[in-house]
């Protein structure tokens, strides 16, 4: 525009020159320095800004432009006459007779010399010349300059004078307000990156990409979007578990999983694009939402374009009759030209009285339009947006409503054209942005490549762990010979139908992640799940899902749970699980949930890792009565519960890390006829009753971790010990009465005080671990060579200067069951070294 005013004004000053009656020619000399008056070049910096806002200018806008072009036109037409043109002509009154008798008598003399005489007639051979005559004034060029001027400054009314100018003025205060918000650098730096953001949004591959899978959809589909909006609304009013329900079984759309028919549209560099537009929409709705300066100044700024259209207006109204052809002018300068009063005309007043109804009307229009903008920006709520209809045509139902100056804006560029907003609308919506993730996973992650990945885990099922993605890939679902699925730290992972085709698959691990199901694949994990295995941060992050699966055999929970669980709704609906045998908590518990105690009449095997947290009112075990393994691991517990002497179907018992020190009430574990396995490791525990020895039926027993110092030969009565395990305690002495325990087959006292092993322990034949490592042994007897069976020995950390040779009759054990230091090891005889060498 500004190159536009700058070529009328280089017109309009040629235009002028040609009015003025100027006989000679215009150089070309002339209109270069026209030209360099208003240099384009001064204005380029302005002009190559305005295509890129020209999306926020609404139609009213553009028309004042328009507008101010027209007024501009008119106060440089109107300032090019004043320059190029003489502002007013003067000339001299006639005075009265009495007042001069010899200008009377003068002026007589010429009015009788001027009396006109008919002309002789011409002839080629006797050409007339003519002589013109008038008034004798007896004035001189310079005396007429010099009245003209005395008579502009001081008879001509002022707005005569100036009227152009004032013209000229208002309309740059006009564009100046109507351009200000673009410059003003609080504001002009939203809307530069408001307009690059829209320009890649608009021109995006995954915008038209994402608008045409929803435009291929029937009318059908689209009328039951809107009454599954319409029943979500009104679901919003309801309890959040409720919702949390809906949302995860129906409102999740099958056609989000991505149609690997049509992955290969978008390439891997435009998914990227498209991936970082996302993230700079995010950030640039957080930033612009805060405030609301946009909207202020443009509310101002047409403020004062109104005030100043009402002033224009009054003023001009009052003065348009100023501006008058025939000007009387009185001035003191007789001494100087002869005469005081002057008739003057102003060579411009009728133009200029045309020119201000013209520019009159043309402040109206623009005035009127200025009082439009203010109803239009008054009577809407422009703060807030709403993308109901962009929801409603899409079917992208997840986009949100917006405020303040982002708002603003987005209203601005519906006046200009709707298309942008719903362009725009598909990178604020996080169903858009996982499609695109999702498109942009099953492009990085092949099935070859998650065919890499598989491994086994520790219950022996094929299984394949994704750490840390932005979703889960649909190629995992081509993967039919998965068993087991671990996801760690994913966010947003949406589990869709096509689980399904995963006929083998019985185990499921979600490690922090975020969790929506689909309903048909609800319907398939009810039906095949049978291991489950949950780790979160927050209650709220538990899958609601999850208390559906009748099938499932075994739950893991590891995270934070509330003190007063048992009052929780969530934990309750796990009397819903008929089938769970396996229940592991991983928490902070301060007591048995309730809803444990629900599923006691199925449970097998319950675990309790509390993180320290003491666990109090533990009678609730007495309903367990199925249950077959018990742990209770860093409970803070100070005796032994009584309530597990009711469990008479308990087989292990796990009391780790707890705080015992006394265990006399190890007596009444006679009545667990069942009882095989018992770890009372990682304790304070400092001796061991006597009692024990009617704990016949035990086949393991662990005492590690504690402050034992002396072993009863009582506790080698239980005969039936296979695995004991005394290690990190203060033991000096090893009864020989553990020769007695025929069927040990692992035995450790790691890490104690002992200084001589009885040669009764040799009598174990079917010992196959033998730890004696970091003790004060010095004699390893040559006995040893009977423990045919023995495949690892730990004698690392002891005082022996030689290895018996009879070691080498310990078929089984080879050079990396031997722990032992490297030099002691070279003591032995090099041929049984190298039966140890060999596999």
């Amino acid at each position: 525009m500004v190159m536009i005013l700058s070529n009328v004004i280089l017109a309009t000053c040629s235009f002028c020159r040609r009015v003025g009656h100027l006989v000679e020619p215009v150089s070309p000399d002339v209109l270069i320095q026209e030209r360099n008056m208003i240099p384009v070049t001064e204005f380029r910096q302005f002009s190559e800004q305005q295509p890129a806002f020209r999306v926020l200018k609404p139609w009213w806008d553009v028309f004042t432009d328009y507008l101010s072009v027209a007024m501009l036109m008119i106060g440089v037409f109107g300032c090019t006459l004043q320059v190029m043109q003489d502002k007013i002509i003067c000339l001299p009154k006639r005075v009265q007779p009495s007042q001069n008798q010899s200008s009377v008598s003068n002026v007589s003399q010429a009015v009788a010399s001027t009396t006109p005489l008919p002309p002789p007639k011409p002839s080629p051979s006797n050409p007339v010349t003519v002589e013109m005559k008038g008034l004798k004034t007896d004035l001189d060029l310079q005396q007429y300059s010099f009245i003209n001027q005395m008579c502009y400054e001081r008879a001509l009314h002022w707005y005569a004078k100036y009227f152009p100018y004032l013209v000229l003025i208002h309309t740059l205060v006009f564009m100046l307000c109507s351009n200000f918000w673009f410059k003003f650098p609080g504001s002009s730096s939203k809307i530069e990156h408001f307009i690059s953001i829209l320009g890649k949004c608009f021109d995006s591959p995954w915008t038209t990409r994402a608008l045409s899978e929803v435009s291929g959809e029937d009318s059908e589909e689209k009328d039951n979007r809107k009454n599954n909006m319409s029943r979500s609304n009104t679901t919003q009013s309801g309890p959040e578990g409720s919702l949390v329900n809906s949302q995860s079984l129906k409102s999740i759309p099958e056609k989000f999983v991505v149609d690997k028919s049509t992955a290969g549209a978008l390439d891997k560099k435009e998914g990227e694009q498209a991936k970082a537009l996302f993230e700079k929409v995010k950030k640039f709705r957080l930033h612009v939402e805060e405030g609301d300066i946009l909207y202020a100044m443009y509310v101002r700024q047409t403020v004062l374009k109104v005030i100043k259209f009402l002033i224009i207006i009054a003023y001009n109204s009052a003065l348009v009759s100023k501006v008058q052809f025939t000007v009387d002018c009185n001035v003191d300068i007789q001494d100087m030209t002869g005469y005081k009063n002057f008739s003057c005309n102003h060579t411009m007043a009728h133009l200029f009285s045309k020119l201000s109804f013209c520019y009159l009307c043309f402040v109206s229009i623009y005035g009127l339009t200025c009082l439009y903008t203010l109803y239009w920006l008054f009577y809407r709520s422009l703060k807030e947006y709403s993308f109901e209809y962009v929801r409603q045509e899409t079917g992208i139902d997840d986009i949100p409503d917006v405020k303040n100056d982002f708002a603003f804006m987005l209203h601005m560029i519906d006046q200009y054209d709707p298309l942008y907003s719903k362009r725009f609308a598909v990178f604020l919506s996080e169903v858009s942005e996982n499609k695109l993730k999702q498109l942009n996973l099953n492009n990085e992650w092949t099935p070859d490549k998650l065919r890499q990945k598989l491994q086994t885990n520790a219950h022996n099922r094929l299984e394949l762990p994704l750490i840390m993605l932005s979703g889960l890939p649909d190629t995992v679902f081509e993967i039919t010979e998965l068993q087991s699925l671990k996801l760690e730290i994913i966010k947003n992972v949406m589990i869709p139908a096509t689980i399904a085709q995963l006929d083998n698959l019985q185990e499921l691990s979600l490690h922090q992640c975020s969790v929506k199901i689909h309903s048909a694949a609800l319907s398939f994990l009810k039906e095949n799940l049978k291991v489950l295995s949950v780790k979160f941060d927050d209650m709220r992050e538990l899958p609601p899902w999850m208390y559906g699966l009748r099938n499932l055999e075994e739950l893991y929970l590891v995270g934070s749970l509330s003190h007063d669980i048992s009052r929780n709704v969530t934990l309750e609906s796990l009397r819903d699980l008929k089938s769970l045998k396996i229940l592991s908590i991983k928490s902070n518990v301060s007591k048995i949930p309730q809803a444990v105690v629900d599923v006691s009449s199925h449970l097998q095997k319950m675990c309790i890792h509390n993180d320290g947290t003491k666990l109090v009112m533990l009678n609730n075990l007495k309903k367990m009565t199925n249950l077959t393994e018990l742990e209770l691991v860093h409970c803070d517990l100070e005796r032994i519960p009584h309530a597990v002497f009711s469990l008479l179907s308990l087989q292990e018992l796990d009391l780790k890390e707890n705080n015992l020190k006394s265990i006399e009430e190890i007596v009444s574990f006679q009545h667990l006829r069942k009882l095989t396995v018992l770890k009372l490791w990682h304790n304070s525990i400092t001796y061991i009753p006597e009692h024990i020895k009617k704990l016949t039926s035990l086949e393991r027993l662990s005492f590690s971790h504690n402050k034992i110092e002396v072993l009863p030969s009582h506790l080698f009565l239980c005969n039936k010990i296979r695995y004991l395990d005394l290690s990190y305690n203060d033991i000096r002495f090893i009864p020989p009465e553990i020769g007695v325990l025929q069927s040990l087959q692992y035995f450790s006292i790691t890490c104690n005080k002992v200084e001589s092993l009885p040669d009764e322990l040799y009598f174990c034949k079917k010992l196959k671990t033998l730890k004696i490592g970091k003790n004060s042994l010095s004699v390893l007897s040559p006995k040893i060579g009977n423990l045919l069976f023995l495949s690892y020995l730990d004698v690392k950390g002891n005082h022996f200067e030689i290895l018996p040779p009879e070691l080498g009759d310990c078929r089984a054990l080879k050079r990396a069951g031997l722990v032992v230091e490297d030099a002691l090891f070279e003591t032995l005889p090099s041929d049984v070294r190298e039966q140890m060498k060999t596999e």
